[in-house]
């Protein structure tokens, strides 16, 4: 079985100054992990930092991305992004559907769906976070609500852009200050089911990475199960010698 080439990312969240974002970038950049081909590595920082992010970073192997973005191109959208503007800046990928966003600004499976057929089409690779909360988990409707979010996120999308779409499975439980890591196994299996929906439903497997108190200690037991093509992680990479630790780690585990 080839080695997997892991998906290896972090996002800020509303964290980091613009000379902290740089100071983040200049570090990764001359890090040895910056030029790696054994892992697609991307970091999410808020809207302000991704211009100088980007440019610190255009001579490396590390993607750019933005936290989140409208569907229309243009328009009267108050404070919000659209596709070409985040291109514009550098950056080349869009975090969606994030539960932080579900759960307070009113993302719905409908718009998500909206967000990820317009990130594709203005050139963006679209980011698209699934994820069961702790009532759900408990009442054991994980596989059904994850059915249901990954079904509307294709909906609207092509065959053809399979390469274009990376999800993130990311318990709502298991993220954030106070988060449980899910159980690798568990969260494999998962893994396993998304990729079982998306053939029904787009015709290809995509690529799932898990989200969810990543961190040094279990980042390479996650990485190495057989149905996760990668990471997403939080707090434990918002240093940059965390991150570029723990992407270390999963190389090396993933060579063994």
């Amino acid at each position: 079985m080839p080695v997997k080439t892991p998906w290896i990312g972090t996002s800020w969240k509303m964290n980091k100054t613009r000379p902290q974002a740089r100071a983040f970038a200049g570090t990764l950049a001359t890090s040895a992990v910056a030029s790696t081909q054994a892992a697609r590595l991307f970091v999410i920082p808020p809207f302000t930092a991704i211009a100088d992010v980007a440019a610190i970073l255009a001579t490396t192997n590390v993607r750019v991305g933005a936290q989140n973005m409208h569907w229309a191109e243009a328009g009267a959208w108050t404070g919000e992004i659209s596709a070409p503007m985040i291109r514009e800046v550098g950056a080349s990928l869009v975090e969606i559907g994030h539960s932080e966003r579900r759960a307070h600004f009113g993302e719905t499976d409908e718009t998500v769906a909206l967000k990820t057929k317009a990130a594709i089409a203005g050139g963006l690779t679209a980011l698209v976070c699934v994820g069961e909360t702790k009532a759900e988990y408990e009442a054991g409707r994980t596989s059904e609500v994850l059915a249901r979010q990954v079904s509307a996120a294709l909906s609207q999308v092509d065959r053809a852009d399979r390469d274009k779409i990376v999800i993130a499975y990311e318990p709502v439980w298991s993220i954030g200050e106070g988060g449980v890591p899910a159980d690798p196994a568990f969260a494999d299996l998962q893994h396993k089911r998304i990729k079982e929906v998306s053939r029904s439903v787009f015709g290809e497997l995509v690529d799932v990475v898990y989200g969810g108190s990543v961190n040094a200690e279990n980042c390479s037991n996650l990485a190495t199960q057989p149905y996760i093509d990668g990471l997403f992680i939080g707090r434990a990479a918002w240093e940059a010698s965390g991150y570029i630790g723990i992407v270390e780690s999963v190389i090396s585990a993933l060579r063994e």
